[in-house]
């Protein structure tokens, strides 16, 4: 048995993908199965360390991105995208995979059409509440589609989709004991603590703002703060001068980059979570942990905000629009939740209801049952 996963770009699209492999692993383990194999197509491997810990080899395949906006790099990634089918085709030949699961993403187009020119099995999965331009293209001969937002279901053929939820990898799902958390990060017991995730990138609307809030912010509150590695340096400068002489600052903690282990620690330390609204949303709702959602204006296909909105329709989240992103208005906003206890509550319940705990497994028995479905 052969699989192949493909997509990549961002850590959206990689952490789910591990997430799944992680689960195929569990079922080829649990039922014996001899001679399985699992690959990743990308043009980046992103994190060398998660594949080989999850058995994935590594394959690379040329990408091009073509973007919705004039860009000269249309042009020379249209060849990109070209000489990657040709790399993709020979590549999945030499493989010959029983099944292709796609992920979505510019990444995945090469490996999805050489798949489909093979008239291998693919299956993909779709994070946003509306579907990105591969998933929409793979969803017309994709031999299953499973989808993160129920709204997403719509945009496919009903008798091959399902709502699986979003796949959440092992190690971060369950949040660590608090007083476990709060010595890993050695914060007082008794301040409340909210944890700024801005993607492994950072955000930079974010991190000004916060840094403008964080005088008073301090006062009542313990800030983690994930800056994105690009960024640390930088706000690591700007804090030093807003906070000189507040006898507070030691309670705000800057971090380039959680790794998976220091993700589990601050979940389990959070009362509040400030955040992009990409596939985060979806750990944040497995910990039930309330949040306020800053979405990216700019994002394809204006996804970010979609994304946002649906989640807050489900009752578990804010959302602060980027026009309205001002240190007055965060501050306000993450008083309104802290202070109103019922309502707190609420938004907790609310997104763990949100979550759908089993999403990776299904995904991966769906994968394995047609992997071997095949073989035949």
């Amino acid at each position: 048995m052969k699989i192949v996963f493909t997509g990549g770009g961002t850590g959206g699209h990689f952490y789910p993908i591990i997430a799944v492999a992680e689960k195929v692993n569990e079922v080829i383990d649990h039922e014996n199965i001899v001679g399985a194999k699992l690959y990743f197509m990308s043009n980046d491997p992103y994190d060398k360390e998660m594949l080989f810990e999850n058995s994935l080899i590594y394959e690379e395949v040329s990408a091009g991105k073509m973007r919705t906006y004039f860009s000269v790099k249309n042009f020379f990634d249209m060849f990109k995208v070209f000489f990657g089918v040709i790399g993709a085709f020979y590549k999945l030949f030499s493989i010959y995979p029983d099944v292709v699961f796609g992920k979505g993403g510019y990444a995945s187009f090469t490996t999805i059409f050489a798949a489909k020119l093979l008239r291998i099995p693919v299956i993909i999965h779709e994070s946003d509440s509306t579907p990105g331009r591969v998933n929409a293209w793979a969803g017309k001969f994709a031999k299953r589609i499973a989808v993160s937002f129920k709204e997403a279901a719509e945009y496919f053929p009903t008798g091959k989709v399902a709502w699986t939820g979003q796949p959440i990898r092992s190690q971060i799902i369950t949040p660590a004991p608090r007083d476990k958390a709060l010595d890993h990060f050695k914060l007082e017991s008794d301040a409340p603590v909210i944890l700024i995730l801005g993607g492994s990138q950072g955000a930079e609307l974010i991190n000004q703002t916060l840094i403008d809030a964080l005088p008073i912010l301090l006062k009542k509150y313990q800030i983690i703060h994930q800056t994105g590695i690009k960024n640390f340096k930088g706000v690591e400068g700007r804090v030093s001068v807003v906070l000189a002489g507040d006898k507070n600052k030691t309670r705000y903690m800057p971090v380039s980059y959680l790794n998976p282990l220091s993700i589990k620690m601050a979940s389990g330390v959070a009362s509040l979570i400030i955040s992009r609204s990409g596939s985060t949303l979806f750990e944040i709702a497995c910990w039930g942990i309330p949040s306020i959602l800053v979405p990216f204006t700019n994002s394809n296909a204006n996804h970010s905000e979609k994304n946002a909105f649906a989640y807050a329709r489900a009752g578990a989240c804010s959302v602060i629009e980027e026009m309205n992103m001002t240190a007055n208005i965060l501050n306000s906003e993450i008083e309104r939740i802290m202070e109103d206890k019922k309502h707190y509550e609420q938004m907790a319940q609310n997104a763990k209801a949100f979550h759908k705990p089993d999403a990776a497994m299904k995904i991966a028995r769906e994968i394995v049952n047609i992997a071997l479905g095949h073989e035949k």
